[in-house]
């Protein structure tokens, strides 16, 4: 089955059915169906062919659900992008995957104006709101223009369906490709892991559909067992929960960083809303801490259900009993369809209760890393995903994480690779080295310090820095601190000693 399957069944089946809510509006799973049949008849007419990449570049809304399945109707890869993008993360994913189409809206198209006319493959851009000077239609347009009917192009399992830029560093891309089977098939694990049929709603809030766990944990999974999904734009923590309790929410799953706030609010103004309704607090994009799964038990009376997965393998791989478990180390046993190992630096599996590398195996697996034939070759290995996170596994089959390989912090649920900073402050006419670390941080999971090395005779300020970070990248993306350094340590070797740099920060922060 493929992702246009799963939509035309659920539409068959549920119809008239609410399937998803976005800001006063809602859309059924046939209304669903049918206007993602028009933007794929749209495309279709424009020229897109099977395999051509097209770039989304917006919000969450029930607009991006229904360009979604349109773009794959149409046999298009949908590539999602973060809004949060700036210059030159964007030019290196664009440059990367050659969309020949690029969706967005107005509020994000103006800045990046000035960069597209780079990017000679982009053939088309659409502004959903209808700007005209963009000489493409816009969304209200052809859902009243274009036909409703099913478009004929045969999508085989094996197809790409979406290329994901979320595992690696932004200027050295990673794209995640993930196929028709890979989806589908994930989300049908998500529907068996989280217990999930067509009397649940679900929310999606503070998780973009440019990252798995929107997109295929909530979105996607929701879609395929008939369930109610509700989109909460903004980061409203009180709009969110008065929709959980108007809605009657079932379902609700969030990054670490949430139900720290939602502790702090709950803490300082109490909780006005009933959220009895929910059955299924989901938690994962993050180590979850002691502190964080106590507090919510504390003062919200349930477990969080601390699950693990990367894009890589299309979602999650673990999940706990539903029902709650002693402690909150572990993040489960592999679902059905998954396989997990530990194995040492020589690669050979060990034992229960010894750390190593986390491998896994499951036919949610990418295909690979688009245009990156060597490092797909280096994480895949006789169909084996290296993931790169280190762990145990109990006599049970329980799975703690305890560590990573990879050169990257989690900051509020968002991974960020040093490199990437470290790429971009040098590009600085008066940065002549630099180095970055991370430090845990008890709100935001972990923090981004750097320390920057002036070239001779050259005099910068933190937030000179700073403000260069905030012109190009990603302002989550933005160190914390930025110190500014005679010199770096190093090794007898002469590379840079990140562990004694990480000492003195974690000593500076105290």
């Amino acid at each position: 089955m493929n992702l246009p399957e799963v939509l035309e069944k659920a539409a068959l089946n549920y119809g008239k059915k609410v399937a998803v809510v976005s800001a006063n509006r809602c859309l059924s799973y046939q209304e669903l169906d049918e206007y993602s049949n028009k933007i794929a008849d749209y495309f279709i007419e424009l020229g897109i062919s099977k395999g051509d990449r097209i770039a989304i570049l917006l919000p969450n809304s029930l607009e991006y659900t229904v360009l979604f399945f349109g773009i794959i109707k149409a046999g298009g890869i949908a590539v999602p992008l973060d809004i949060k993008y700036k210059d030159y993360e964007l030019t290196s994913l664009l440059e990367h995957c050659q969309p020949t189409m690029l969706i967005s809206d107005t509020a994000y198209l103006e800045p990046i104006r000035p960069l597209l006319h780079r990017f000679s493959f982009i053939k088309h851009v659409m502004d959903i709101r209808g700007d005209s000077q963009w000489q493409v239609h816009g969304y209200q347009q052809i859902i009243g223009s274009c036909s409703p009917q099913p478009v004929a192009l045969a999508l085989e399992p094996e197809d790409t369906a979406v290329i994901a830029y979320t595992s690696g560093p932004a200027f050295h891309p990673h794209g995640v490709v993930l196929t028709q089977c890979n989806l589908v098939t994930e989300a049908r694990i998500s529907t068996a892991g989280f217990q999930q049929t067509d009397k649940d709603i679900s929310v999606l809030f503070a998780l973009p559909l440019h990252h798995v766990f929107g997109l295929v944990g909530i979105l996607l999974t929701a879609i395929y067992c008939g369930s109610k999904l509700i989109i909460v734009p903004g980061l409203s923590l009180s709009s969110l929960l008065e929709t959980i309790a108007t809605e009657k929410v079932t379902v609700f799953m969030g990054v670490p960083y949430v139900y720290t706030l939602f502790i702090n609010m709950a803490q300082n103004d109490g909780i006005a809303s009933n959220l009895s309704s929910v059955r299924l607090w989901g938690s994962s994009g993050a180590p979850l801490s002691e502190v964080v799964a106590s507090g919510f038990k504390k003062y919200f009376g349930k477990d969080l259900i601390n699950f693990y997965g990367l894009s890589e393998a299309s979602c999650h791989i673990t999940c706990p009993p539903l029902n709650g478990m002693e402690g909150t180390d572990s993040v489960g046993k592999a679902l059905p369809g998954w396989e997990i190992k530990i194995i040492d630096d020589d690669g050979h599996e060990l034992p229960a209760h010894c750390n190593g590398e986390i491998l896994v195996r499951g036919i949610p697996i990418m295909k690979g890393y688009y245009h990156n034939t060597e490092d797909t070759t280096r994480v895949l290995k006789n169909g084996w995903l290296h993931t790169g996170d280190i762990g145990r596994m109990d006599n049970d089959g329980y799975l703690f994480i305890t560590g990573r390989k990879k050169d990257m912090i989690i900051r509020k649920g968002q991974n960020i690779y040093l490199s990437d900073i470290e790429y971009l402050l040098r590009k600085h006419p008066k940065v002549a080295d630099v180095a970055v670390v991370g430090t845990l941080d008890a709100t935001r999971g972990e923090e981004l310090k750097a320390i920057v090395v002036l070239e001779k005779d050259a005099t910068a300020t933190e937030q000179e820095m700073k403000q260069f970070c905030l012109e190009h990248i990603a302002s989550y993306k933005v160190p914390r601190h930025i110190i500014i350094m005679d010199s770096l340590p190093r090794t007898a070797s002469g590379a840079v000693d990140k562990n004694s740099l990480q000492d003195l920060m974690t000593f500076t922060s105290q």
